[in-house]
């Protein structure tokens, strides 16, 4: 033991109560115990690099380029995307591909370049390989985007797996985003961001990292282009960033770097190049169309961890209706179990969860389980026998079951990476949905064992099937959370085929959004806590995940009237709309902070409710297009570098910019605008980007503004689908997209397009398709017609 282990073994004895601690400390030694015997010693290792090129072989989208040490593979698909991979590595297995990767590009052709390299030429991109390794991306045009060096391995000299580092140049003007959910952002400054899902223990800030989801993906926007590159490993690795400068040393410019430390896994790598909305409807199409959320779930949402007893429930849902709050779900945690204990119901709190269930779906709310991966080890379990007999749990090195420490005590883990686990445990939902809840929400997925010192995760020798191919928890890590993510879809689909599965996940990986969406997991409640809610959003959006949303009011603490307003404010424009807090927080309901808080949030779920029809299109787009909800400023403006820097605003779809307030005491406040003319939806002002502008803003509102021609669906007064217009400029045309979705079931709805412009003096709203150009099928309201045009 070293002297820091023991002291931290000493602290956790003394917190959180004695035998809690012990069991932590215990846990935390098992863990180490079970590496120290499970995994191989790292011992003497030899460098290794590619090595001078030996010669080329086309093949299918591009072919191999062979060195002295190593051989890598280039292909381009169809769609444009760009794979390599070294040692030879193909683009599957991978648990981030949506089924079969895409056909290659029969164009795209491999050729001889300059100095003795090698290059493919496809219709949207060139990669140039140089005769050492060196790779670069270029555009049509010959604009190199991106540079990867030639990358370097340190293998054990008696042979297996290695590590391994690549390390890229960038345009000066380049600015960096993803990597999953970030607190600090959106836009990546200079530093390490790492690669290993982890639960902080707990609430966090915009100084932490990592968190829940971390990805290998980066979208990088640079003057010449956009792309996003995924490196496709999930072992735990570092991911070093420094932007680069513009006229830096005697006026050269200095290229931003990337470099990333990889423990283990294949180095092999997917690009995509073109404007922000195709690079990431490219990588919709190789990770996977976005799940749809059910049409109640774009509504309002309220949970706690501490509900206590179905009375309480009541007792809430009552205030709601007596404040003329609108409420969508409720939300139950750990403690509606029977000793935390997975798929049981405390029967005494909750003696007939179903009629709770059956009482409150009359008023259209709906129930929402939480589900931890952990089952008690404890023979007569239902779980845990059911999961023994089906060897269903993760092993250790010599063959028995891993045992971590999490709320119901000793616990084991399924092996989502088993396809028959999965199978498996997707059938246990049937009990959830028997006793009347709609939707999951997945917990302590990292996954999380309680320690006292090192990892608060699983032994990294724990063994996994990962889907036959055999392997260890350094691998397996990462994906695990999406593993399980996969089994609660795939059984929701079986069980009730009718309905559009509801879940989302504290962590995950790349693809993730196939199954669902995610929350923000443990954010302190602050004012820090609230600009990293909205950075986790707009990251997490910009890796392909666009159903999101914080916990209102932050994880733990008591907000101020002010703080928890604004958070509601901005919550009520962000995909998931949900309140949330600690066991030993204070409390969520808009009521409990005063009559001016309690109008204000009215107003707020009042909004929402009106952009529902707006909502569901956003998300049903999502699915088929890629496009997050909730994007960036420069999202149509990739080349404005001003909007680059921008993090207190968002765009909400095409139509509505959102600048929410996340400074206590403001009265005022700078917004960035793109380029076009922009009304105030309030007061119907404009405004014209790009540029900065400087609004008023009060208690009662945060500023949104609609953009010149937006045609957006929402709910009109009767409660029926209504189109709001905003005036486009003389001369141009205007426009919107509607997809009406009534439910939650799996029809196909159609997209209606419609066109707006001015004929005179009117305002013509027109919807287009079948060849014709006919009346809107709903009533229209024209906004902004105030200045003449």
């Amino acid at each position: 033991m070293n002297g820091r282990d023991l002291v931290r073994s000493v602290k956790a004895v003394g917190s959180g109560g004695a035998v809690q601690g012990l069991r932590t400390v215990r846990a935390a030694w098992r863990r180490r115990r079970a590496d120290a015997a499970g995994l191989p010693r790292r011992g003497a290792e030899r460098a290794r690099v590619p090595g001078p090129v030996q010669g080329a072989q086309p093949g299918p989208g591009g072919g191999i380029v062979r060195f002295a040490r190593t051989e890598l593979r280039i292909r381009v698909a169809v769609n444009g995307a760009v794979f390599w991979g070294w040692d030879g590595a193909e683009p599957e297995p991978s648990y981030a591909l949506a089924g079969r990767c895409p056909a290659p590009d029969p164009r795209a052709v491999l050729e001889p370049d300059k100095d003795g390299g090698w290059r493919v030429v496809a219709e949207r991109v060139t990669v140039a390989v140089s005769r050492h390794g060196a790779i670069e991306v270029r555009t049509p045009g010959g604009v190199t985007l991106r540079r990867e060096l030639p990358p370097r391995w340190w293998e054990p000299v008696d042979g297996g797996g290695g590590r391994w580092t690549q390390r890229s140049e960038v345009a000066s003007d380049a600015r960096f985003f993803g990597l999953g959910g970030r607190a600090a952002g959106p836009r990546l400054r200079d530093g390490a961001y790492r690669l290993w899902n982890t639960d902080p223990g707990r609430p966090f800030g915009p100084g932490d990292d990592p968190l829940y989801i971390t990805m290998p993906v980066q979208m990088v926007v640079a003057d010449a282009a956009t792309h996003l590159v995924f490196l496709d490993s999930s072992w735990d690795g570092t991911v070093i960033l420094r932007e680069g400068e513009e006229g830096a040393g005697s006026g050269h410019d200095r290229p931003g770097s990337c470099e990333v430390r990889m423990e283990g896994g294949p180095l092999r790598c997917w690009v995509v190049v073109g404007t922000p909305a195709r690079v990431l409807r490219v990588w919709a199409s190789l990770t996977g169309a976005a799940a749809v959320p059910p049409a109640w779930a774009l509504g309002h949402h309220h949970a706690r961890w501490g509900f206590g007893s179905a009375r309480e429930v009541r007792r809430v849902v009552a205030g709601y209706r007596e404040h003329g709050l609108p409420l969508d779900a409720v939300h139950l945690d750990i403690d509606h179990y029977d000793g935390h204990r997975v798929f049981t119901v405390d029967g005494e709190r909750f003696p007939d969860l179903p009629s709770l269930a059956a009482e409150l779906g009359r008023d259209g709310i709906r129930l929402v389980s939480i589900v931890d991966p952990a089952v008690k080890a404890e023979p007569g379990d239902a779980v845990f026998d059911a999961g023994s007999a089906e060897d269903a749990f993760v092993r250790d090195a010599s063959g028995r079951p891993v045992e971590g420490l999490v709320w119901p005590g000793e616990s084991v883990y399924p092996d989502f990476t088993d396809p028959r686990v999965r199978q498996w445990w997707g059938g246990l939902l049937q009990e959830r949905l028997a006793q009347g809840f709609e939707g999951l929400w997945f917990d302590m997925n990292e996954p999380v064992s309680f320690t006292a010192f090192g990892e608060n995760t699983l032994p990294r020798s724990a063994r996994h099937a990962l889907e036959g191919r055999g392997g260890d928890h350094r691998e397996a890590h990462n994906v695990y959370a999406l593993c399980m993510a996969r089994a609660g879809y795939e059984g929701l689909r079986r069980l009730a085929p009718g309905k559009r599965p509801f879940l989302f996940s504290r962590s995950g990986w790349a693809g993730m959004q196939r199954y669902g969406g995610t929350w923000s997991g443990d954010v302190a409640t602050g004012w820090p806590g609230l600009r990293a809610s909205l950075s986790l959003v707009l990251g997490l959006g910009l890796c392909g995940v666009p159903y999101s949303g914080p916990d209102v009011g932050g994880f733990d603490g008591s907000p101020s009237p002010e703080l928890y307003l604004r958070w509601f404010q901005l919550a009520s424009y962000l995909p998931l709309f949900r309140t949330h807090a600690s066991l030993r927080a204070g409390r969520r309901e808009p009521w409990e902070f005063g009559d001016e808080v309690l109008g204000h949030a009215r107003a707020a779920l009042d909004e929402r409710r009106r952009l529902l029809p707006y909502f569901v299109t956003l998300a049903h787009l999502a699915r088929r297009t890629g496009a997050p909800y909730v994007r960036p400023l420069w999202w149509g403006s990739p080349e404005d570098r001003g909007l680059r820097d921008c993090e207190d605003a968002f765009l909400l779809g095409d139509g509505l910019l959102v600048a929410p307030v996340l400074d206590p005491g403001a009265g005022r406040r700078t917004v960035s605008l793109p380029r076009g003319r922009w009304y105030d939806t309030e007061t119907e002002e404009v405004y014209q980007g790009p540029g900065q502008v400087v609004v008023e803003v009060s208690r009662a509102r945060i500023p949104v503004f609609a953009r010149a021609g937006a045609v957006l669906p929402v709910r009109g007064a009767d409660g029926g689908l209504e189109l709001e217009v905003w005036a486009p400029v003389r001369g141009r045309a205007g426009g919107g997209l509607v997809v009406r979705d009534a439910g939650d079931g799996w029809g196909e709805p159609e997209i209606e397009s419609y066109t707006v412009r001015w004929k005179g003096r009117r305002l013509v709203v027109r919807r287009e398709g079948d060849g014709s150009r006919g009346e809107p099928g709903c009533p229209v309201r024209v906004r902004g017609v105030g200045d003449g045009g």
